[in-house]
């Protein structure tokens, strides 16, 4: 019995327990739960609002690729008009027939030194 005694001793009692701490232990678990909800929530809207603009941009993206191939064939279109339009034959045909014009003669060149 000696030895028994020696043993409890060395034993912690329980506590007695008491409701209050248990309401308290209760809140501390729910604020962290709620803690936690709320970053999850702020971290799912930021993700979701990311993943919105990311479709926003390549939507733009590929609106603004599409407008720049329409203006590269314009310019070649133009290019290629205003070529057709500068050729020497053309301007030759335009001059004589609708201005009148002719090509001056040996008397009418004036050489300026």
């Amino acid at each position: 019995m000696a030895q028994a005694r020696t043993d409890y001793g060395k034993v912690v009692a329980p506590r007695p327990f008491s409701g209050a701490e248990l309401v308290s232990h209760r809140l501390d678990i729910f604020k962290y739960l709620m803690i936690c909800m709320i970053l999850f929530t702020i971290v799912s809207v930021f993700h979701v609002w990311s993943r919105f603009k990311l479709v926003d941009l390549n939507l733009q993206l590929s609106e603004s690729s599409r407008l720049v191939k329409e203006a590269e064939q314009e310019q070649k279109r133009l290019r290629l008009e205003a070529a057709s339009l500068s050729t020497p034959a053309r301007i030759e045909v335009i001059a004589k027939e609708e201005l009148g014009m002719a090509l001056p003669t040996e008397q009418q060149v004036v050489l300026v030194k």
